[in-house]
């Protein structure tokens, strides 16, 4: 789906406009939530969080929960400072509490090419999960190159950079309340 607005923001060397506004998103995260609390019922899942980019969807989404989840931080990387991800995953802050027999929901901000979601999806199938199954604001289907798509989805998106509602360029917009993507001009 896609917005159109003249609204242009500056971050760095770059030019982003409006792509989908905070009110969008947040009717998306209902939605989503409602799937999982289906989805979930009667069931205390483990809600594990990929920071840096996921902690605002992660927060509106679990305040829209009525399943009680438990919710645990990870940081992996594959973009740093750049602006396309590697195929290089790494840990950079580990969960300290056990998978085993859990129904697990990894919360992403967005799924690009996969190989991240791939990565952490094999390190937690090692401490067996009774299920993985994986939450994404934003999803890039033409980009995707992994073995499993998001089970819940908030946009399918074009292979555009975004910034906005917690992910960033460089360390910047994360606070922007809607969803931005590089200008063409």
């Amino acid at each position: 789906m896609y917005i159109e607005s003249t609204q242009l923001i500056s971050i760095r060397d770059k030019q982003f406009e409006m792509f989908i506004p905070e009110e969008q998103i947040l009717a998306r995260v209902d939605e989503i939530a409602t799937e999982i609390n289906l989805a979930y019922a009667e069931l205390r899942p483990l809600l594990i969080v990929v920071l840096n980019g996921a902690f605002l969807f992660a927060a509106d989404l679990v305040r829209r929960l009525t399943v009680q989840p438990e919710v645990q931080f990870i940081r992996i990387s594959t973009y740093g400072d750049q602006m396309i991800s590697s195929e290089t995953a790494q840990i950079l802050l580990g969960m300290e509490i056990e998978v085993e027999d859990r129904d697990v929901i990894i919360v992403e901000d967005i799924v690009d090419t996969g190989y991240t979601t791939d990565f952490f999806r094999e390190h937690l199938s090692q401490q067996s999960p009774k299920s993985v199954r994986l939450a994404s604001l934003l999803f890039k289907p033409d980009n995707y190159r992994g073995t499993q798509a998001p089970d819940f989805i908030g946009f399918s998106i074009a292979p555009d950079f975004v910034v906005g509602y917690g992910m960033d360029y460089a360390q910047q917009g994360r606070e922007l309340r809607g969803i931005y993507r590089l200008s063409a001009n």
